[in-house]
């Protein structure tokens, strides 16, 4: 079933509505600027709602917190070489393309996407990229991007254009991020497999493929769903208020072997845990119509805000995340804006990383 789930309120906003209620200040040494070598070496911060209480611990003692018959679902979206540089086929003049989702009600080869410069970008404007990658656009997207039709050596071919792209492109790295990725791979999680992101799943950097392996052995399932993550889920709110702000779609999946997985777990009163607030997005958004966790392919513009009841999910594992951000009023939603903020606190007093190659928490809510 493909169908739009969610609209750009997700429930209440009230005393909590004012965007400023989610800022604090971080110092600039601790934005991380190169992921954990390894991956499962970076620090977690467990809070467990139930008895108010906060552990400091190491990513790979993940299943010290976690008991058998919890299951976790992670986003097996990859990362799309999404930033593509060329010229404008009428002037030459250069031109930066960052593919933000596919859009594939617009044709087939159709992708939202923000140009740079932006000026002069028509409909109509044509454009020209290394190995016989062409686009044009067709319409202005509402986020302030444009839609593209691309060709790949003049052909409306999908699979033609994927490779174009693959070929052509580069990874776009947050621009809270100075230093150069010497490994790519290191901006996938271990498991992504399905091309569609322009940004990472970030939570589910942290995990190894003997830490999956370990957990499976101490009966923690794993289970996939998938959500291609657009930039606009990590802009920063610009409005004075959550009310007023415009969240877009992205793409998601949750498949029936998945929805099984947790409702299964869920009557054997085990938990689900979400790597991540884009697993959290996919699993909420699939369960809005039933109250509970079914298959769900479609857009999804779900929002969620102070106010929202969740239905899904028993536990989050997240990184820090941007002052004034969807995902900060995401897990105060979770665990109350004052008490996401005083973690945060304790996180910078204890030094620890933040952002996408950042440290990691891990949030349990009552049972």
């Amino acid at each position: 079933m493909t169908h739009i789930s969610g609209s750009n309120s997700a429930a209440g906003f009230a005393e909590d509505d004012d965007v400023e209620l989610y800022n604090y200040q971080l110092p600039q040494d601790l934005i991380a600027q190169t992921p954990a070598e390894p991956r499962d070496s970076s620090r977690l911060l467990v809070y467990t709602a139930a008895d108010n209480s906060v552990a400091h611990s190491q990513f790979n003692h993940l299943g010290d917190f976690l008991q058998p018959g919890d299951c976790l679902i992670a986003n097996d979206s990859r990362v799309i070489p999404a930033r593509l540089h060329g010229v404008k086929s009428q002037t030459g003049g250069k031109v930066e393309i960052l593919l933000l989702s596919h859009r594939v009600e617009f044709g087939p080869t159709a992708w939202e996407a923000l140009v740079k410069p932006g000026s002069g970008s028509r409909n109509g404007s044509e454009y020209a990229f290394p190995g016989g990658l062409t686009a044009q656009i067709l319409a202005e997207a509402p986020s302030g991007g444009r839609i593209l039709a691309f060709r790949a050596d003049g052909a409306e071919d999908p699979a033609a254009v994927e490779r174009a792209i693959l070929l052509s492109g580069e990874t776009p790295l947050p621009p809270y991020i100075h230093e150069t990725l010497q490994n790519p791979e290191r901006y996938q999680t271990v498991y992504a497999r399905l091309q569609g992101s322009a940004a990472a799943p970030t939570a589910g950097l942290h995990f190894t493929e003997p830490l999956i392996a370990d957990l499976r052995q101490k009966g923690i399932q794993f289970g996939f769903v998938t959500l291609h993550v657009g930039l606009d889920t990590f802009r920063p709110v610009s409005e004075a208020r959550l009310s007023e702000h415009v969240i877009h779609s992205e793409y998601a999946v949750v498949p029936q072997e998945t929805a099984n997985m947790i409702q299964h777990t869920k009557a054997n009163r085990g938990r689900v845990i979400a790597i991540g607030t884009t697993s959290v997005r996919a699993l909420e958004s699939a369960a809005q119509t039933h109250g509970a966790v079914q298959p769900f392919a479609g857009y999804t513009r779900l929002f969620i805000t102070p106010g929202y009841v969740y239905k899904a999910i028993d536990g989050i594992i997240t990184n820090f995340h941007l002052p004034k951000s969807t995902l900060l009023a995401m897990i105060s939603a979770y665990i109350g804006r004052e008490k996401l903020l005083e973690l945060y606190t304790a996180a910078i007093q204890n030094r620890y990383r933040f952002y996408s190659f950042g440290d990691a928490t891990l949030l349990i809510s009552p049972r």
